[in-house]
């Protein structure tokens, strides 16, 4: 997913590892699932391969690591797509390059991991987290 924003994708692992440090990377496969989101994971050419690399790896780190950036690169385009914090503002092609591919590719236009992650915060510092660079929040 080249057309993601750097610093985007930053924050949103940062997220995604803070809340899985305190809460246990344990649920973060069922966090995928019960989103329904299994289909466009495995019929993806990128995050395919990672649901079977995180699948058959031996190490617990490793199937964590793999989850992670399938659960940072879903979140990076459900902010993009929904322009939370001004993200598709700022970049306007990849924010319309984020909604093709989640309208392509789910069954309805919900935002499961930004419902669980954001909506309702976790942490009170969560959109903070998620401000573009240069940008404060109202």
């Amino acid at each position: 997913m080249g057309f993601l924003p750097e610093s985007l994708v930053k924050q949103c692992r940062n997220v995604i590892k803070s809340y899985h440090a305190s809460h246990g990377y344990f649920c973060l496969p069922d966090i995928l699932w019960k989103s329904r989101l299994g289909p466009l994971i495995e019929g993806d050419p990128t995050l395919g391969p990672l649901l079977r690399r995180a699948s058959t790896a031996r190490r617990a780190k490793k199937a964590n690591e793999c989850f992670v950036t399938i659960a940072t690169t879903i979140l990076s385009m459900e902010i993009l797509a929904s322009n939370i914090a001004g993200w598709s503002s700022l970049y306007p092609a990849a924010g319309e390059k984020a909604r093709a591919f989640l309208k392509r590719n789910t069954l309805n236009s919900q935002t499961p991991l930004l419902d669980y992650y954001v909506y309702p915060s976790k942490y009170s510092n969560v959109f903070a987290k998620l401000a573009p660079p240069n940008m404060t929040l109202r």
